[in-house]
């Protein structure tokens, strides 16, 4: 059967959300797990957590904007691991805001961590892989890649970069690498609304309360194209609340 025992995985963003569902699902199946997150705290209380119920999982504080903060983190995977698996590039920031506001810090730091913070983790561990052999990249993106509504354009357009890199890696790749895209739905997360102007804040925070899925879900997503033999690669999954058209 196809598994996760044993494989090392490292997850950026892994401190809460979606980053820290996946690092629990993953560890509970036996998965040797290093995590980054750029709070030090949440991210040695994901670590403790997972540690205290048998798994294995390091942590390294990594800002995804920073290349070698990804090279430290696919360094530690090699020194205590002697190899790596997969990198699941899901850090993110959704500071949306209208346009007619021009917070541009805001839209600098979404391009910064999604475009640069994907392409800094892919820079990182592309090298390890060709040498492996193997290799696995999830990238995390979002449906709003599909569906732009506003004032969501700028976050929609470095989630839709996602798509194109995702898609651009995986026709380089070779037999030997996989490439995927979860794209998930609205989901309950600390992140949704966090860092937006108090209009779009409001309205998505209330969104969320009323339809979001679980970030579990998108855990078990990430979990299943993990855990396929090799010679599969599952390109895409789209999870979303059955509530959000």
């Amino acid at each position: 059967m196809p598994t996760v025992q044993d494989k090392v995985i490292a997850i950026t963003g892994a401190s809460s959300g979606i980053g820290e569902a996946t690092a629990r699902l993953l560890a509970g199946r036996g998965a040797r797990l290093v995590l980054g997150a750029r709070r030090e705290d949440r991210l040695n209380a994901v670590v403790d957590g997972i540690t205290a119920h048998g798994g294995t999982a390091a942590g390294v504080v990594v800002d995804v904007t920073r290349r070698e903060d990804l090279r430290r983190l696919t360094d530690t995977a090699l020194e205590r691991y002697g190899r790596l698996d997969v990198l699941v590039s899901n850090a993110g920031t959704m500071a949306v805001s209208p346009f007619d506001e021009l917070r541009q810090d805001d839209w600098d730091a979404m391009v910064a961590t999604h475009v640069t913070g994907l392409l800094n983790g892919i820079g990182a561990a592309l090298p390890v892989f060709r040498r492996q052999g193997t290799g696995h990249f999830v990238n995390v993106s979002s449906i709003a890649a599909r569906v732009i509504k506003s004032p969501q354009a700028v976050y929609a357009a470095t989630k839709a970069a996602v798509h194109v890199i995702s898609e651009g890696l995986r026709q380089e790749s070779g037999p030997g690498l996989r490439v995927t895209v979860v794209s998930p739905g609205f989901t309950h997360t600390e992140g949704v609304g966090k860092g937006a102007s108090p209009e779009a804040a409001a309205a998505m925070t209330t969104m969320r309360d009323e339809i979001a899925m679980p970030p579990s879900a998108v855990a078990s997503a990430i979990g299943y194209a993990i855990e396929q033999p090799a010679g599969v690669d599952v390109g895409e999954i789209v999870v979303r609340p059955t509530a959000q058209a």
